[in-house]
């Protein structure tokens, strides 16, 4: 059952809202409902696991991290793994 709710909120943020909704193809409402049932959904998740540590419930509310589409994971390890141990490759080739 639907019900009518008013909120007072800034213009520029509806702007922003309205335009993200079109971007989406969704209605403002739809997308206000389906970020308060996410919100919600996410607190019942932190209180009903009251067995996971402080760090990993903090985590799980962090925001998506967007990676561009040529992202390589393994050669950035690559990269991060050769800093890392470049003392001791230097040490070796003396």
């Amino acid at each position: 059952m639907n019900t009518k709710l008013t909120l007072t909120i800034d213009k520029s943020v509806i702007k922003q809202a309205k335009a993200y909704a079109e971007q989406q193809g969704r209605s403002l409402s739809a997308v206000v409902e389906n970020y308060l049932k996410a919100v919600i959904k996410k607190e019942e998740i932190v209180k009903d696991d009251d067995e996971l540590s402080p760090i990993i419930k903090s985590l799980m509310l962090r925001p998506k991290v967007e990676l561009p589409d040529n992202y390589d994971y393994k050669k950035e390890l690559e990269k991060v793994r050769d800093e890392k141990y470049q003392k001791y490759l230097n040490n070796n080739e003396r």
